[in-house]
């Protein structure tokens, strides 16, 4: 969608574990791509100003927003911005674009738990919690607003659209 693009800012609570490593794969990767990641920290709410602000001194390109409770509780805020600096935004749940941020990439819910309701199937069946395998995602939804995408000024490709498993009018 952006290919000239080398820096981006992530929006990240280092206080939630998991969200750790996924930086340091977010970085990996960037490295591979040969862009720059600029990690932007949020703990409390009084951060997002100035952390916000920090992104675009980064001169960031894009934003990519790690979920936690902290930057659900305030993503409209975070899209605010991200509309305001002309930002395209990308999230790791769809609920943020639907309410006007510009794409996600991420787990579908929807598929873990009918996953899970099949554990508890065979739970109730008798089988014990401990003899079942741990399962990792295997589906995930790319959604896309395009919305969003013309208040930014950017066309999203043909190619792109058709691989989405939602596109927001």
């Amino acid at each position: 969608m952006l290919p000239s693009l080398l820096r981006v800012a992530v929006l990240w609570n280092p206080d939630v574990p998991e969200r750790t490593v996924e930086l340091r794969s977010t970085q990996e990767a960037a490295r591979v791509l040969h862009m720059q990641i600029q990690p932007v920290e949020v703990r409390r709410p009084e951060d997002f100003d100035d952390k916000l602000s920090a992104a675009l001194q980064f001169r960031a390109e894009a934003l990519l927003v790690f979920s936690d409770p902290m930057t659900h509780t305030h993503i409209g805020k975070i899209i605010e911005f991200a509309t305001k600096n002309r930002l395209p935004t990308m999230f790791n749940q769809r609920q943020p674009v639907s309410v006007g941020g510009l794409l996600s990439y991420g787990t579908s819910y929807e598929a873990v738990f009918r996953s899970a309701a099949t554990y508890v199937d065979r739970i109730l069946k008798g089988a014990k919690p401990a003899d079942l395998p741990i399962e990792q995602p295997t589906k995930f939804d790319l959604v896309i607003n395009l919305k969003a995408a013309k208040a930014l000024g950017l066309t999203i490709p043909p190619s792109l659209l058709q691989r989405a498993d939602q596109v927001i009018e």
